[in-house]
């Protein structure tokens, strides 16, 4: 037997041998409670992502949305997101937004264009602004704006005008105008000051999923 053949049939068996050991890890996990079949809550999803059975259903894990986009706010999720969803697509905000890849390909998310199965699926004629992915949230006690800080960030930045500032210059979501395009908690600063966000886990304002009906 040749080399090349011994390191094929190696590299094989311990591709199966790695994949009987995680799907047994998993379901022990699972057993214990440590993980989940399904997410503990729905998950925000890239444009055309929000029918969460059609996601589940037709992703084949391919990841080619996470690499066409040109923000990078698509990733993998993980395990703990439940073990059907591992792997599909959901977004980031940890450092940028979703713009409907306004700028790259006119308004048309790349992400769809890219997605052999449909997963991600738009209707004809959806726009940005109508095309709720999640809405954001203000955690008043971890927001500097509440700390009489002046911050502003997010009022700044929300291109639909979802957020007003109130009498004192705190920040307040308007739902119906929110598409959870990821641009306020994109550069919310909260976590950078510890003196004041002491305690805090992720930033002030964040994108959660809508409420599922």
């Amino acid at each position: 037997m040749t080399e090349t053949k011994r390191e094929t049939r190696l590299y094989a068996g311990m591709t199966r041998r790695t994949l009987c050991v995680g799907v047994a890890g998993a379901a022990a996990l699972m057993g214990l409670g440590a993980l989940n079949l399904t997410p503990k809550q729905a998950l925000v999803r890239p444009p055309g992502g929000q029918d969460e059975e059609q996601v589940i259903g037709a992703c084949v894990r391919c990841e080619k949305c996470v690499e066409v986009c040109p923000r990078g706010v698509i990733a993998p999720a993980h395990i703990e997101d439940g073990v059907l969803a591992m792997r599909t697509p959901v977004m980031d905000f940890a450092s940028d937004w979703c713009d409907f890849c306004a700028e790259e390909n006119g308004g048309a998310p790349l992400c769809v264009a890219a997605c052999p199965t449909e997963a991600l699926r738009l209707p004809a004629g959806a726009t940005a602004q109508g095309t709720r992915l999640g809405v954001a949230r203000i955690r008043e006690d971890w927001c500097l704006a509440y700390a009489a800080a002046g911050c502003r960030f997010c009022y700044d930045a929300c291109p639909y005008d979802a957020i007003d500032l109130d009498a004192n210059g705190r920040p307040h979501v308007v739902e119906e105008r929110c598409n959870g395009c990821g641009a306020c908690e994109a550069v919310c600063v909260s976590l950078k000051n510890g003196s004041i966000s002491s305690g805090a886990t992720e930033r002030a304002i964040t994108v959660k999923p809508l409420p599922q009906a």
